[in-house]
Protein backbone atom coordinates (compact mmCIF):
# COMPACT_ATOMS: atom_id res chain seq x y z
CA UNK A 1 0.00 0.00 0.00
CA UNK A 2 1.32 3.45 -0.83
CA UNK A 3 0.65 6.59 1.16
CA UNK A 4 -1.46 7.91 -1.69
CA UNK A 5 -4.33 5.81 -0.42
CA UNK A 6 -4.75 8.05 2.59
CA UNK A 7 -8.34 9.04 3.26
CA UNK A 8 -9.68 11.88 1.14
CA UNK A 9 -10.38 13.96 4.25
CA UNK A 10 -6.68 14.15 5.10
CA UNK A 11 -5.52 14.53 1.49
CA UNK A 12 -7.72 17.52 0.80
CA UNK A 13 -7.67 19.29 4.16
CA UNK A 14 -3.95 19.64 4.69
CA UNK A 15 -2.92 22.50 2.49
CA UNK A 16 -2.14 26.17 3.04
CA UNK A 17 -3.09 27.28 6.54
CA UNK A 18 -3.94 23.73 7.56
CA UNK A 19 -0.39 22.48 7.02
CA UNK A 20 0.88 25.42 9.11
CA UNK A 21 -1.47 24.40 11.89
CA UNK A 22 0.07 20.90 11.98
CA UNK A 23 3.70 21.86 11.29
CA UNK A 24 6.23 19.94 13.46
CA UNK A 25 7.78 21.70 16.45
CA UNK A 26 11.38 21.12 17.57
CA UNK A 27 12.29 19.28 20.78
CA UNK A 28 14.67 22.13 21.73
CA UNK A 29 11.71 24.43 22.36
CA UNK A 30 10.93 22.28 25.43
CA UNK A 31 14.00 20.31 26.53
CA UNK A 32 17.49 21.75 27.15
CA UNK A 33 19.51 18.97 25.55
CA UNK A 34 19.40 15.51 23.98
CA UNK A 35 21.94 12.73 24.28
CA UNK A 36 22.64 9.15 23.24
CA UNK A 37 23.39 6.78 26.11
CA UNK A 38 25.64 3.95 24.95
CA UNK A 39 25.18 0.90 27.18
CA UNK A 40 28.60 -0.62 28.04
CA UNK A 41 29.40 -4.01 26.49
CA UNK A 42 26.45 -3.83 24.07
CA UNK A 43 25.42 -2.22 20.80
CA UNK A 44 22.35 -0.66 22.42
CA UNK A 45 22.08 3.13 22.34
CA UNK A 46 19.19 4.90 24.07
CA UNK A 47 18.18 8.44 23.17
CA UNK A 48 17.29 10.76 26.05
CA UNK A 49 15.95 14.30 26.33
CA UNK A 50 16.91 16.33 29.39
CA UNK A 51 15.92 19.59 31.04
CA UNK A 52 16.49 21.38 34.33
CA UNK A 53 19.57 21.72 36.51
CA UNK A 54 18.57 21.03 40.11
CA UNK A 55 16.24 18.99 42.27
CA UNK A 56 15.29 15.34 42.03
CA UNK A 57 15.31 13.59 38.64
CA UNK A 58 11.90 12.94 37.12
CA UNK A 59 12.63 10.00 34.83
CA UNK A 60 9.86 9.58 32.24
CA UNK A 61 8.86 6.41 30.37
CA UNK A 62 6.44 6.75 27.46
CA UNK A 63 3.71 4.39 26.29
CA UNK A 64 3.83 1.89 23.43
CA UNK A 65 4.03 3.72 20.09
CA UNK A 66 4.87 7.07 21.71
CA UNK A 67 8.37 8.51 22.40
CA UNK A 68 10.23 10.52 25.02
CA UNK A 69 8.84 13.67 23.41
CA UNK A 70 5.43 12.66 24.78
CA UNK A 71 6.63 14.58 27.88
CA UNK A 72 7.92 17.66 26.01
CA UNK A 73 5.24 20.18 27.00
CA UNK A 74 5.37 19.01 30.62
CA UNK A 75 9.19 19.17 30.65
CA UNK A 76 9.22 22.85 29.69
CA UNK A 77 7.34 23.61 32.94
CA UNK A 78 8.80 20.92 35.22
CA UNK A 79 12.38 22.03 34.56
CA UNK A 80 11.83 25.15 36.64
CA UNK A 81 11.58 22.97 39.77
CA UNK A 82 13.31 19.66 38.96
CA UNK A 83 15.46 17.77 36.48
CA UNK A 84 13.64 15.80 33.77
CA UNK A 85 14.93 12.92 31.70
CA UNK A 86 12.68 11.31 29.08
CA UNK A 87 14.08 8.29 27.24
CA UNK A 88 13.03 6.69 23.98
CA UNK A 89 12.35 3.07 24.93
CA UNK A 90 13.62 0.15 22.85
CA UNK A 91 12.10 0.10 19.36
CA UNK A 92 10.89 3.68 19.72
CA UNK A 93 12.03 7.17 18.72
CA UNK A 94 15.76 7.59 18.12
CA UNK A 95 16.91 4.67 20.26
CA UNK A 96 18.77 1.87 18.47
CA UNK A 97 19.14 -1.70 19.77
CA UNK A 98 20.18 -5.11 18.52
CA UNK A 99 16.57 -6.31 18.79
CA UNK A 100 13.96 -3.58 18.45
CA UNK A 101 11.00 -5.96 18.81
CA UNK A 102 12.10 -7.55 22.10
CA UNK A 103 9.67 -5.60 24.24
CA UNK A 104 9.56 -8.22 26.98
CA UNK A 105 9.09 -6.66 30.42
CA UNK A 106 12.43 -8.11 31.56
CA UNK A 107 14.28 -6.47 28.65
CA UNK A 108 12.50 -3.12 29.04
CA UNK A 109 13.25 -3.04 32.78
CA UNK A 110 16.88 -3.94 32.10
CA UNK A 111 17.12 -1.09 29.59
CA UNK A 112 15.83 1.48 32.09
CA UNK A 113 18.14 0.29 34.87
CA UNK A 114 21.12 0.25 32.46
CA UNK A 115 20.43 3.79 31.25
CA UNK A 116 20.16 5.09 34.83
CA UNK A 117 23.37 3.31 35.87
CA UNK A 118 25.25 4.57 32.79
CA UNK A 119 24.05 8.13 33.38
CA UNK A 120 24.55 8.36 37.14
CA UNK A 121 26.96 5.58 38.16
CA UNK A 122 27.02 4.51 41.80
CA UNK A 123 25.83 7.85 43.22
CA UNK A 124 22.47 8.53 41.56
CA UNK A 125 20.28 11.45 42.66
CA UNK A 126 16.77 10.89 43.99
CA UNK A 127 14.68 9.49 41.15
CA UNK A 128 10.93 9.80 40.63
CA UNK A 129 9.85 7.26 38.01
CA UNK A 130 6.99 8.46 35.81
CA UNK A 131 5.43 6.00 33.38
CA UNK A 132 2.53 6.31 30.94
CA UNK A 133 0.58 3.22 29.78
CA UNK A 134 3.17 0.57 28.78
CA UNK A 135 5.81 2.84 30.32
CA UNK A 136 3.78 2.84 33.53
CA UNK A 137 3.94 -0.95 33.60
CA UNK A 138 7.72 -0.77 33.11
CA UNK A 139 8.04 1.80 35.91
CA UNK A 140 6.07 -0.44 38.30
CA UNK A 141 8.18 -3.51 37.43
CA UNK A 142 11.42 -1.52 37.85
CA UNK A 143 10.26 -0.23 41.24
CA UNK A 144 9.26 -3.75 42.33
CA UNK A 145 12.77 -5.06 41.59
CA UNK A 146 14.10 -2.74 44.33
CA UNK A 147 17.32 -2.37 42.34
CA UNK A 148 17.26 1.45 42.34
CA UNK A 149 18.35 2.47 45.85
CA UNK A 150 17.68 6.16 45.16
CA UNK A 151 14.09 5.62 43.93
CA UNK A 152 12.00 8.17 45.83
CA UNK A 153 8.61 8.14 44.10
CA UNK A 154 6.44 6.39 41.51
CA UNK A 155 3.94 8.11 39.20
CA UNK A 156 1.76 5.85 37.03
CA UNK A 157 -0.31 7.41 34.25
CA UNK A 158 -3.53 5.74 33.07
CA UNK A 159 -2.69 2.05 33.29
CA UNK A 160 -4.52 -0.47 35.48
CA UNK A 161 -4.00 -4.22 35.32
CA UNK A 162 -7.67 -5.20 35.11
CA UNK A 163 -8.54 -2.86 32.24
CA UNK A 164 -5.27 -3.48 30.41
CA UNK A 165 -5.59 -7.27 30.54
CA UNK A 166 -9.20 -7.11 29.33
CA UNK A 167 -8.23 -4.89 26.38
CA UNK A 168 -5.39 -7.09 25.07
CA UNK A 169 -7.81 -9.16 23.00
CA UNK A 170 -8.63 -6.02 20.98
CA UNK A 171 -5.09 -4.68 20.55
CA UNK A 172 -4.21 -6.18 17.15
CA UNK A 173 -7.46 -4.87 15.69
CA UNK A 174 -6.81 -1.40 17.14
CA UNK A 175 -3.29 -1.40 15.68
CA UNK A 176 -4.42 -2.59 12.24
CA UNK A 177 -7.28 -0.08 12.10
CA UNK A 178 -5.11 2.98 12.63
CA UNK A 179 -3.83 4.85 9.59
CA UNK A 180 -0.51 3.25 8.57
CA UNK A 181 1.03 5.56 5.95
CA UNK A 182 1.51 9.32 5.75
CA UNK A 183 3.00 11.34 2.90
CA UNK A 184 4.25 13.99 5.35
CA UNK A 185 4.75 14.30 9.13
CA UNK A 186 2.06 17.01 9.05
CA UNK A 187 -0.49 14.46 7.92
CA UNK A 188 0.46 12.13 10.77
CA UNK A 189 0.09 15.00 13.25
CA UNK A 190 -3.31 15.88 11.81
CA UNK A 191 -4.43 12.25 11.96
CA UNK A 192 -3.38 11.90 15.60
CA UNK A 193 -5.51 14.89 16.58
CA UNK A 194 -8.53 14.21 14.36
CA UNK A 195 -8.63 10.54 15.37
CA UNK A 196 -8.75 11.59 19.03
CA UNK A 197 -5.57 9.78 20.09
CA UNK A 198 -4.13 13.16 21.12
CA UNK A 199 -6.18 16.21 22.03
CA UNK A 200 -3.45 18.86 22.24
CA UNK A 201 -2.22 20.05 18.82
CA UNK A 202 1.00 21.57 20.19
CA UNK A 203 1.96 18.33 21.92
CA UNK A 204 1.18 16.34 18.77
CA UNK A 205 3.37 18.72 16.72
CA UNK A 206 6.41 17.98 18.88
CA UNK A 207 5.79 14.32 19.81
CA UNK A 208 4.36 12.68 16.67
CA UNK A 209 7.28 13.22 14.23
CA UNK A 210 9.53 11.19 16.57
CA UNK A 211 7.12 8.23 16.32
CA UNK A 212 7.55 8.00 12.53
CA UNK A 213 10.14 6.57 10.16
CA UNK A 214 10.47 7.11 6.42
CA UNK A 215 9.81 4.01 4.31
CA UNK A 216 11.93 4.28 1.14
CA UNK A 217 10.09 1.46 -0.64
CA UNK A 218 6.68 3.10 -0.17
CA UNK A 219 8.00 6.67 -0.36
CA UNK A 220 6.12 7.76 2.75
CA UNK A 221 6.16 7.77 6.55
CA UNK A 222 5.00 4.92 8.74
CA UNK A 223 5.00 4.06 12.45
CA UNK A 224 8.50 3.63 13.90
CA UNK A 225 7.46 1.11 16.60
CA UNK A 226 6.52 -2.34 15.26
CA UNK A 227 4.03 -3.00 18.04
CA UNK A 228 2.04 -5.57 16.05
CA UNK A 229 5.13 -7.83 16.12
CA UNK A 230 5.39 -7.75 19.92
CA UNK A 231 2.12 -9.45 20.92
CA UNK A 232 3.91 -12.28 22.74
CA UNK A 233 5.09 -9.76 25.36
CA UNK A 234 1.89 -7.82 26.02
CA UNK A 235 0.52 -10.03 28.80
CA UNK A 236 3.83 -9.83 30.63
CA UNK A 237 3.58 -6.03 30.81
CA UNK A 238 0.37 -6.09 32.84
CA UNK A 239 0.07 -9.43 34.65
CA UNK A 240 0.36 -8.97 38.41
CA UNK A 241 0.75 -5.22 38.00
CA UNK A 242 -1.62 -4.13 40.78
CA UNK A 243 0.11 -6.23 43.46
CA UNK A 244 3.53 -5.02 42.29
CA UNK A 245 2.35 -1.41 42.41
CA UNK A 246 1.02 -1.76 45.94
CA UNK A 247 4.14 -3.57 47.17
CA UNK A 248 6.54 -0.85 46.02
CA UNK A 249 7.87 0.82 49.21
CA UNK A 250 8.04 4.39 47.82
CA UNK A 251 5.30 7.09 47.70
CA UNK A 252 2.94 6.39 44.81
CA UNK A 253 0.34 8.24 42.78
CA UNK A 254 -1.96 6.91 40.05
CA UNK A 255 -3.33 9.39 37.50
CA UNK A 256 -6.40 8.15 35.64
CA UNK A 257 -8.36 9.53 32.70
CA UNK A 258 -11.59 7.82 33.83
CA UNK A 259 -13.26 6.66 37.04
CA UNK A 260 -14.22 3.14 36.03
CA UNK A 261 -10.71 1.77 35.71
CA UNK A 262 -9.70 0.54 39.19
CA UNK A 263 -9.58 -3.24 39.52
CA UNK A 264 -10.44 -4.99 42.79
CA UNK A 265 -6.87 -5.13 44.12
CA UNK A 266 -6.32 -1.41 43.56
CA UNK A 267 -9.73 -0.50 44.96
CA UNK A 268 -8.88 -2.26 48.24
CA UNK A 269 -5.41 -0.71 48.23
CA UNK A 270 -6.82 2.76 47.75
CA UNK A 271 -9.34 2.26 50.57
CA UNK A 272 -6.38 1.30 52.77
CA UNK A 273 -4.57 4.51 51.82
CA UNK A 274 -1.65 2.75 50.12
CA UNK A 275 -1.44 5.23 47.26
CA UNK A 276 -2.81 8.56 46.07
CA UNK A 277 -5.18 8.57 43.11
CA UNK A 278 -6.34 11.48 40.95
CA UNK A 279 -8.94 11.29 38.20
CA UNK A 280 -8.05 13.89 35.57
CA UNK A 281 -11.10 15.22 33.71
CA UNK A 282 -11.38 16.33 30.07
CA UNK A 283 -8.42 14.32 28.83
CA UNK A 284 -7.71 11.29 26.70
CA UNK A 285 -5.32 8.44 27.47
CA UNK A 286 -2.15 10.57 27.16
CA UNK A 287 -2.77 12.85 30.16
CA UNK A 288 0.74 14.35 30.02
CA UNK A 289 0.16 15.46 26.42
CA UNK A 290 -3.48 16.51 26.54
CA UNK A 291 -3.36 18.60 29.75
CA UNK A 292 0.35 19.23 30.43
CA UNK A 293 -0.23 22.13 32.86
CA UNK A 294 -2.48 20.01 35.09
CA UNK A 295 -0.04 17.09 34.80
CA UNK A 296 2.86 19.32 35.92
CA UNK A 297 0.89 20.64 38.90
CA UNK A 298 0.05 17.08 40.01
CA UNK A 299 3.70 15.94 39.71
CA UNK A 300 5.11 18.95 41.59
CA UNK A 301 2.46 18.66 44.32
CA UNK A 302 3.31 14.96 44.69
CA UNK A 303 7.03 15.74 45.03
CA UNK A 304 6.37 18.57 47.48
CA UNK A 305 3.84 16.63 49.58
CA UNK A 306 6.25 13.71 49.94
CA UNK A 307 9.23 16.04 50.58
CA UNK A 308 11.30 14.51 47.76
CA UNK A 309 14.51 16.51 47.42
CA UNK A 310 17.60 15.97 45.22
CA UNK A 311 18.94 13.34 47.65
CA UNK A 312 15.67 11.61 48.55
CA UNK A 313 12.99 12.07 51.19
CA UNK A 314 13.89 15.08 53.31
CA UNK A 315 12.95 14.86 56.98
CA UNK A 316 12.43 18.29 58.58
CA UNK A 317 15.02 19.07 61.24
CA UNK A 318 17.42 16.36 60.08
CA UNK A 319 20.57 17.87 58.59
CA UNK A 320 22.21 15.86 55.86
CA UNK A 321 26.01 15.66 56.01
CA UNK A 322 27.67 17.58 53.16
CA UNK A 323 28.19 15.49 50.03
CA UNK A 324 31.80 15.15 48.97
CA UNK A 325 32.15 15.96 45.28
CA UNK A 326 34.10 13.55 43.09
Amino acid sequence: MSCFRESKEFTTSINGTSSQKYAPLDWSDYFDQEDDIQIPDSDDVFHVYMAGTEGSVIFCLHGGGYSGLSFALAASKLKEKARIVAMDLRGHGKSSTQNDVDLSIETLCGDVISVLKTMYGDAPPAIVLVGHSMGGAVAIHVAAKKSLPSLAGLVVVDVVEGTAMASLIHMQKILSNRMQHFSTPEKAIEWSVKSGSLRNIDSARVSIPNTLKYDDSKKCYTHRARLEETEQYWRGWYEGLSEKFLSSPVPKILLLAGTDRLDRTLTIGQMQGKFQMVVVRHTGHAIQEDVPDEFVTLILNFISHNRIGPHGIEIPGLRRPPQSKP
